[in-house]
């Protein structure tokens, strides 16, 4: 009884929360309550969130940071979701509102012209005068790809195929094929939800700031809204070589054979390789928890094999990183975030780990080098 009551009072407040925001910030806005989050991420797994609020078209950056404020004035639990493809809601679902980002797409025009920037070499070097070309949030990565090959624009070839979106790949520094975000961002335009009005600002690159899978981002409570990169002119036929060839690579690793995450662990350089191969090497292919399973075929991926649930992927991921402490001594991080069904306060964002860390994003999937 009283898990109803409590259930009924932030249906309440997130209902009073979302009025009050329309009112100030008119926005095209899809609200779906008692909506299973299975639906919305790539395990297929999870139950349902108590509001899934889905807001786009030209108003979504004014109502969408303004709601995650009021949900954090008010003790309403939020998380951002991008594209869900990095991403285990709990069996018991969200109590709370989830922020559905995956709306706010495409490329945003800098008034007619394209605009000049430096591109960055890894090392920091500067390599000459390229040209931006600036994402909202919740682009998929495939498309932004796509829109850089139609563009004739060099440097996001590495996200050919990968899942998620701009948003969260900013806010994990994504990486792939020896690429990663930091090195073709330019800057982040992001609206600070912890204060009540949001606070509009944009962080520019640091490269000092950003690491393996680490970014300044993860600091703050932003909702990131928009990515400028700096790209230069590129061959379009040896730049759709190369997506095809990573699209391929994807392919033939199984990353989409079964419903997953991709890569499910971080690598680590002080390993000495690849953490899918020392899986491998540890005979723990195909070890399975429920319908939660080590692909087969690939160390670093775990599968909902069929009928997996959040708790068979969290025990099977706990068993794996167990396994390879003990006989390697080495602490495996996971790339899975794992959502909680219940939080106090606000609980993040998807790439923030949910209410077991902090901070926010226009959460999305990315690095999937394993």
């Amino acid at each position: 009884m009283a898990a109803k009551v409590k259930e009924v009072v932030i249906k309440e407040k997130i209902a009073r929360a979302v009025e009050t925001c329309l009112a100030l910030h008119p926005c095209d806005l899809e609200l779906l309550w008692d909506e299973p989050l299975s639906a919305h991420c790539s395990f297929e797994v999870g139950g349902p969130a108590d509001c899934l609020a889905r807001p786009s078209g030209e108003g979504f950056p004014a109502f969408a940071p303004a709601l995650l404020a009021r949900a954090r004035a008010l003790g309403i639990p939020a998380f951002i979701l991008g594209g869900g493809a990095n991403v285990v809601p709990a069996d018991e679902g969200f109590r709370g509102i989830v922020l559905d980002a995956s709306l706010w797409t495409g490329v945003v025009e800098d008034d007619g012209a394209r605009r000049e920037a430096s591109v960055i070499e890894d090392d920091g070097a500067r390599r000459g005068a390229g040209e931006i070309l600036r994402f909202r949030s919740g682009t998929s990565l495939d498309d932004a790809a796509d829109a850089a090959l139609a563009a004739g624009l060099s440097g996001l070839e590495f996200l050919a195929g990968m899942p998620g979106a701009i948003g969260g790949a900013v806010w994990m520094n994504a990486r792939a094929y020896g690429r990663d975000i930091a090195g073709a961002l330019l800057e982040a335009g992001c609206a600070d939800y912890s204060r009540d009005p949001p606070a509009f600002f944009t962080l520019s690159k640091d490269l000092q700031r950003f690491g393996y899978k680490r970014s300044p981002f993860q600091a703050l409570r932003a909702l990131i809204l928009e990515a400028a990169f700096a790209l230069e002119p590129g061959d379009r036929e040896l730049m759709r070589e190369t997506m095809e060839g990573h699209r391929r690579d994807r392919r033939e690793k199984g990353h989409y054979r079964l419903p997953s995450a991709g890569s499910a662990f971080k690598n680590d350089p002080a390993f000495g390789g690849p953490t899918g191969k020392i899986v491998d090497e540890l005979g723990l292919r195909g070890l399975s928890v429920g319908g939660a399973q080590v692909a087969p075929w690939h160390g670093n991926i775990i599968v909902n094999a069929g009928g997996a649930t959040a708790r068979d992927i969290r025990e099977l991921a706990r068993e794996v990183a167990r396994r390879v402490k003990e006989a390697r001594g080495f602490d495996l991080e996971p790339e899975i975030i794992f959502m909680s069904a219940v939080s106090a306060g606000d609980a993040g964002s998807e790439g923030d780990a949910g209410s077991e860390g902090a901070g926010g994003s226009c959460g999305a999937e990315g690095s999937k080098e394993s």
